[in-house]
């Protein structure tokens, strides 16, 4: 063997130092606390938790939205259609409810299968199967009704979601009650649809019309940037699945209403999703935040397990 591969480094005057000395970033007094009794509370259980990563984040961003709350600040809840589609409605219509959330933003997918579990009680088709013959997104009430609302914001100079709201109540729709763009009208919060046209599967039905979509988004373009400008310091912001759309949106409302003089600072931001993305993570989270003192959460998990925890988070500590 050729002598420059025999050739090794001696470790002897390795310099070492104690352990005791050394800056760590787990301590075990911020392990998880198992839960001995069966009877604990809610609140026993978030304090079980590690105060660790994502379980402390979880516990701070919920005692920011308390406080939040408890103040008067205002909560925005940006969602994309897989957070209708995974059952947490509920949790958001009950923050809705209780004064939380204060306005409710969502992409057009989300508003469709809202709208067809206002009509339907069921959504979600299944796309594999249905693209072969081309009946995707063909069912004829969802593009029907939804095209009339887009119509009808046309010609009455409102937005999208406040007609989808007025569609709901007009045609009786047997489910409206758990709606989520029905309750946000019903509490005195607001929802907006912010639509990007060729991506929802109504604008491809008979009665649809580019000119009343992008009137009816327009319009619920700039009721979401009046929202936006009264995010101030302590407020929350929080992006729940929503990959493009509404992480562009909301860094769109921001500049604007930051040129128009709104101070929009010291709010703090969270993006809720299964995987970690580019817009969510730099429009949602760096940048937003960038010198207003506010913070920023990031949370990756299953919408149906960490919404759910939230919920019950903010929920105990505002009973």
């Amino acid at each position: 063997m050729p002598a420059k591969y025999m050739k090794t480094i001696d470790f002897k005057k390795v310099r070492t130092y104690p352990l005791g000395s050394r800056k760590c970033k787990v301590d075990r007094k911020d392990f998880g606390k198992p839960l001995k009794s069966s009877g604990a509370s809610f609140s026993d259980f978030a304090a079980s938790l590690p105060g660790i990563l994502s379980a402390r984040d979880l516990v701070d961003f919920s005692a920011k939205v308390v406080f939040a709350r408890k103040h008067g600040k205002k909560i925005i809840a940006a969602i994309g259609g897989h957070v209708i589609k995974t059952g947490v409605s509920p949790y958001l219509i009950d923050m809705i409810k209780k004064g939380v959330i204060a306005d409710v933003a969502m992409n057009g997918a989300a508003a469709i299968h809202d709208f067809e579990i206002a009509l339907n009680a069921k959504t979600s088709e299944d796309v594999a199967e249905s693209i072969v013959d081309g009946s995707f997104g063909m069912a004829y009430e969802t593009g029907f009704h939804i095209n009339e609302a887009f119509a009808a914001a046309r010609k009455n100079k409102t937005g999208a979601g406040y007609e989808l709201f007025r569609m709901m109540e007009e045609i009786k729709a047997p489910y409206r009650k758990d709606s989520l763009i029905y309750n946000a009208f019903k509490s005195g919060a607001s929802a907006t649809v912010h639509i990007a046209i060729g991506t929802d599967i109504v604008h491809v039905h008979p009665n649809s019309d580019g000119e009343s979509i992008g009137a009816a988004t327009f319009k619920d373009f700039k009721t979401f940037c009046s929202a936006v400008s009264g995010l101030d310091e302590g407020s929350v912001f929080m992006n729940i699945g929503s990959a493009v759309i509404m992480p562009e949106v909301f860094l769109k409302a921001l500049t604007v209403c930051r040129n128009l003089g709104h101070p929009v600072s010291g709010f703090h931001t969270a993006n809720f999703d299964m995987i970690s993305q580019y817009r969510p993570n730099v429009n949602v989270l760096s940048r937003p935040t960038i010198g207003s003192g506010g913070k920023c959460f990031n949370f990756i998990g299953c919408h149906e397990i960490m919404l759910p925890l939230l919920h019950a988070m903010v929920n105990e500590k505002l009973s």
